[in-house]
């Protein structure tokens, strides 16, 4: 297509017709892989001559197409577009990229950015020579725009996916990745610094030099950022751009043309510069200049700047923020910078004593003021509530806030230096106080006695552990901030609920108080003023948190959560959700009647969350946050109710509609937490319902899709389908639950460029099948066999290996016959117990077992070998009946012993002083009868005993020391909440009982097996047959209470 019929689609893009805009935006789509299409697209961007909404068209469409084709996604993916085509673009964006207006330089910057970190250095090798040629040359400001991507790439880049909380994730380069940038800083930072020498000599300089200098600064901020470049360790290199960046920093912004209006006043391009220097000098600080910090490499670097330079930067911002005291202007980010350089110099000897003699200045007349209510919060308290606390309750706005810097200097100050300012600046506060209370209404300090208020509630951890200040808090409340509830100024109300929140947890001498400040806080749950009754649900919660007594709060429970609940319409707060949770989980059951309008309320909550972030597309909006705190909060209620079934039938139909959405690629910002409460309602509910069951397919279409990072959390809800609804599971043929679960099993385990801890999940799921459907599923044995030994041949990860050998085990315990036969058939028998029994005795260096630590692998092994041991001879030959009885034997002593120390370490309460492990010498006495186990006892069996305390004693070694793990097993520990139908089979009696089974059945193999038993093994069978009887009457007992407590109940 030729360049005017391409301006003409272009422009009927900007149509207000729909359907003209439509067919536009096709033709743009049909003609967009064709060559040279890209390079019509740059002509027009340039054209001077083409009306500059279609250029500003083209160039997005420019840009969007090169984000998403100029790089294939995926290792196989084709071209998209031609290479001829790539490097006509190359040469010819960076001639114009300073060419065009800024609207269209952002776009092509873009572009910039998406090419570079793909090509350079491989394929775009001359890009850096082109930047230092221009750099000597005329087109100075295009060669600083580039080279800023360029450096931009070496410093870090954040991750495409934002992660679930709402937050990006930021991923560092490494020293081999960031080593071109050493390269960048070699040839070009001396050009850099001729450049910068110039600008800054320059008299009565324009905007554009503005514009330049910062384009330097940023360049040597992305160098910088993650290590000091080599070249910056010459003494006479690095002297040469600190000269300039203290010029730039002490040198007053030009007085003409500074915009009046604020909100381009704080990104005027001289401001903007001195924000940069700030940045980077603070960076030098901090990262390179504190010698506790460095590596000794870096340590006569970091003596260097401290000698040179800390001392003087700080006279220059302590110069900077002087302006505020006289009444000038200092941008809100600089002014948090300058502040961190200050409160960083506070534990540094030399920097505190250059601090001190300026310090009350600082901290009374500048610090102070900007804690304090200024103007554009009163502005924005009356004009736009919602930002006032959106603004308040922001992490992101705390990293640039200037009241949030200087609280944090206060802090700092009294944390490091109490000594000296503790004393000193209370007292000041308490003259504010006194100040305040001794004035008329119409004369009384209000702003200041916010500040002061700020300043005790964010000082409370301090105060709360020093004396005098610790024993006066109660009486400071009192008098000082219980008041503030009545206060005709709604800032001071919001900040006594605050303050109030900060000290609950303090021991009140009288019980009174607490109950006053309790109900002044509830009672700003009614406040006219939005920021009041945000800052009162705050409050409420620590509260909650720090109440005794909960009839404090009963009576006006319901009061409270519809409170709550008015204030969630008006705003998308999640410390609103951590407030409703809080109280939740102190009450538990007693939630109950409310549960369901809770559920309903958080739905509703979340549904507005969703939509306000989806309209947003912001990843930092409060809305996206809110939103999973709903999700959370309903998850804390569902737990509080679990033991109440019939509630989650009437709480199903609310949530149905959340689950079935957000188990799509809608959610995957919150699909941990919609997960965790399929997890609930497939497991607590009475039945699971076929709407539940709808559920099935769209988690298995996510973890087939993009979801396999939650496969450990998708497990949990199947695992529930299957062994809470096994009927349904079995039966069902539209949709085929177990066709469904191979076909994702299978696809995951056949996957090799799938790490083994991704897969994990999948044989505990054959595990689950095994267990829950014992003598159904025959036809699923031999698929999943293969599979398991097809993924074990490759295998790596020891713990990986455990679960599949437990697969085996798993299906020896199902139908011990079947699986045989299909071992052998599959040709695999001699290679899987070859393999298991080599595992069973693989131990670390220090002796503990090195496989199956857990007491979980162990059970489902010891079921696996006896079930073996129930076959008939002509499938167990005698050789290999002697080989698993042994290991069944040394498995069983090691199960006993663990579950003996994890019921000891239970039973001391968590004891975190318990230095190693105790012995267990239960049942160790040997004096039960031998003759069950069909082994005759010998006289004077003393010795039996004191071998069976050795072995036991020895058994105890194989338990499990965390100092040995060397490969990452954090898996190892027991799933304790998971239950499985092999929880009531108990490992002792079914050993005993196939034993005595085989006895019965073929006494001549029973006689041959005992009598070939070394004399060690035959004492163990003899302590295993004892404990076998201990754990019946053990087994009877338990039952014999539970129908006596159910007959009493």
């Amino acid at each position: 297509m030729d360049l005017p019929s391409l301006a003409v689609i272009l422009q009927t893009a900007l149509s207000p017709n729909p359907d003209e805009r439509k067919a536009a935006e096709q033709g743009l789509n049909q003609i967009q892989y064709t060559p040279q299409h890209l390079v019509r697209l740059l002509q027009i961007i340039v054209d001077n001559n083409c009306d500059m909404a279609v250029r500003q068209v083209a160039s997005i469409h420019f840009k969007n197409f090169i984000a998403k084709n100029w790089a294939p996604h995926e290792p196989n993916e084709q071209q998209k577009i031609l290479q001829s085509d790539k490097d006509m673009v190359r040469d010819h964006i960076l001639v114009f990229v300073a060419q065009v207006p800024p609207l269209l330089r952002v776009q092509l910057g873009e572009c910039l950015k998406t090419i570079i970190h793909a090509d350079y250095p491989e394929q775009w090798p001359h890009l850096l020579d082109w930047v230092k040629h221009n750099l000597q040359g005329q087109q100075v400001y295009g060669a600083l725009f580039v080279l800023r991507i360029l450096s931009r790439k070496y410093e870090c880049h954040t991750t495409d996916v934002t992660s679930m909380k709402g937050y990006k994730n930021y991923e560092f380069k490494s020293d081999e990745e960031r080593t071109p940038v050493y390269r960048i800083v070699e040839e070009t930072f001396r050009h850099l610094l001729n450049i910068f020498n110039r600008l800054v000599q320059i008299p009565n300089p324009s905007l554009e030099i503005a514009d330049l200098i910062k384009l330097i600064c940023k360049i040597f901020w992305s160098s910088i950022y993650l290590e000091i470049p080599k070249q910056l360790f010459d003494p006479n290199v690095f002297n040469a751009w600190m000269i300039l960046f203290l010029n730039v920093l002490e040198r007053p912004v030009p007085s003409e043309g500074e915009p009046a209006d604020p909100e381009l006043r704080k990104s005027w391009g001289w401001w903007k510069v001195k924000k940069w220097t700030v940045h980077i000098l603070n960076r030098l600080y901090t990262r390179f200049g504190d010698l506790k910090l460095q590596n000794p490499d870096n340590k006569a670097f970091a003596q260097m700047f401290q000698k040179n330079y800390a001392g003087k930067i700080l006279e220059c911002h302590l110069n900077l923020l002087n302006r505020i005291r006289v009444g000038g202007y200092l941008p809100d980010r600089v002014t948090n910078l300058v502040l961190q350089y200050l409160s960083n110099s506070i534990s540094k000897n030399i920097m505190y004593n250059l601090l001190q003699p300026r310090l009350d200045v600082l901290l009374f007349e500048i610090v102070f003021p900007l804690i304090c209510f200024n103007d554009n919060d009163q502005k924005l308290w009356d004009e736009d509530p919602h930002e006032y606390v959106r603004k308040g309750y922001d992490i992101i706005e705390d990293l640039y806030s200037p009241r949030t810097a200087s609280m944090d200097f206060v802090t700092e100050l009294v944390r490091k230096r109490g000594k000296d300012n503790l004393h000193k600046f209370i007292q000041f506060i308490v003259e504010i106080f006194k100040r305040y209370d001794e004035s008329p209404a119409k004369y009384k300090p209000y702003r200041q006695k916010d500040g002061a208020l700020l300043a005790i509630g964010s000082l409370c951890d301090k105060l709360k552990q020093t004396e005098p200040y610790k024993s006066e808090l109660e009486r400071m409340l009192v008098q000082h901030v219980f008041p503030e509830f009545n206060s005709p100024v709604g800032h001071l109300r919001a900040k006594a609920a605050w303050v109030a929140g900060q000290y609950a947890h303090i021991n009140f001498s009288d019980q009174n108080n607490f109950r006053k400040a309790l109900l002044c806080v509830v009672s700003g749950l009614r406040d006219p003023d939005l920021p009041v009754r945000v800052d009162s649900v705050f409050a409420l919660r620590l509260f909650v948190e720090a109440c005794r007594d909960l009839n404090e709060i009963r009576p006006i429970l319901p009061q409270l959560l519809d409170e709550i609940f008015k204030l969630m319409n008006e705003v998308e707060n999640e410390d609103l959700v951590f407030t409703l949770e809080t109280i939740v989980d102190k009450f538990g059951e007693e939630m109950a009647p409310y549960a369901l309008g809770l559920c309903q309320n958080l739905a509703a909550a979340f549904w507005r969350c969703m939509n306000t972030a989806e309209a947003d597309e912001d990843a930092d909006d409060p809305g996206a946050l809110a939103a999973v705190g709903c999700l959370r909060a309903i998850s804390t209620i569902l737990e509080s109710v679990s033991r109440l079934p019939q509630l989650f039938v009437q709480i199903e139909p609310t949530l149905l509609p959340i689950m079935r959405r957000m188990l799509t690629t809608d959610g995957q910002e919150v699909f941990e937490e919609i997960l965790e409460i399929v997890s609930y309602m497939t497991f607590f509910s009475p039945t699971i319902s076929l709407e539940m069951w709808s559920l099935w397919p769209l988690m298995i279409d996510a973890l087939a899709d993009w979801a396999i990072d939650f496969f450990p959390n998708i497990l949990v809800p199947l695992d529930n389908y299957i062994s809470r609804g096994t009927v349904h599971f079995l039966s069902c043929k539209e949709p085929d639950y177990q066709q469904s679960l191979w076909n994702m099993i299978s696809s995951i385990m056949a996957d090799k460029n799938l790490e083994d801890g991704d897969i994990e999940p999948a044989p505990k799921l054959i595990e689950v099948v095994f267990h829950n459907c014992k003598g159904q599923v025959d036809q699923w044995v031999e698929p999943y066999l293969r599979i398991t030994v097809e993924r074990l041949r490759c295998t790596e990860k020891s713990y990986l290996k455990c679960l599949l050998m437990q697969v085996i085990a798993d299906a020896l315990f199902y139908n011990p016959s079947l699986t045989l036969s299909i071992l052998h058939k599959l040709g695999v028998a001699t290679e899987v117990f070859s393999l298991w029994f080599q595992m069973l005795q693989q131990v670390k260096k220090s002796g503990v077992r090195a496989n199956f630590r857990r007491e979980h692998d162990k059970k489902v092994c010891c079921l696996g070998l006896t079930s073996l041991l129930g076959l008939p001879a002509d499938q167990l030959p005698v050789e290999a009946l002697g080989r698993v009885f042994r290991a069944n034997l040394d498995l069983l002593v090691a199960y006993k012993d663990q579950v003996a120390e994890a019921a000891k370490e239970e039973e001391a309460d968590d004891d975190d002083d318990m230095d190693g492990f105790q012995t267990d010498d239960e049942g160790d006495d040997g004096d039960g009868s031998d003759k069950d186990m069909g082994i005759d006892a010998e006289d004077g069996d003393e010795a039996d005993s004191i071998r069976l305390q050795k072995l036991a004693a020895q058994a105890r070694n194989f338990r499990r020391n965390d100092e040995d793990y060397d490969d990452s097993d954090d898996d190892y520990s027991d799933d304790e909440e998971l239950q499985s139908p092999i929880d009531e089979v108990d490992p002792f009696i079914f050993f005993v009982d196939t034993i005595k089974a085989m006895q019965a059945s073929d006494p001549l193999r029973f006689q041959n097996l005992t009598q070939t038993l070394e004399f060690n093994y035959q004492a163990i069978a003899n302590g295993v047959a004892q404990h076998a009887d201990q754990r019946r009457a053990e087994i009877e007992k338990e039952k014999m209470e539970k129908a006596s407590a159910a007959a009493t109940s």
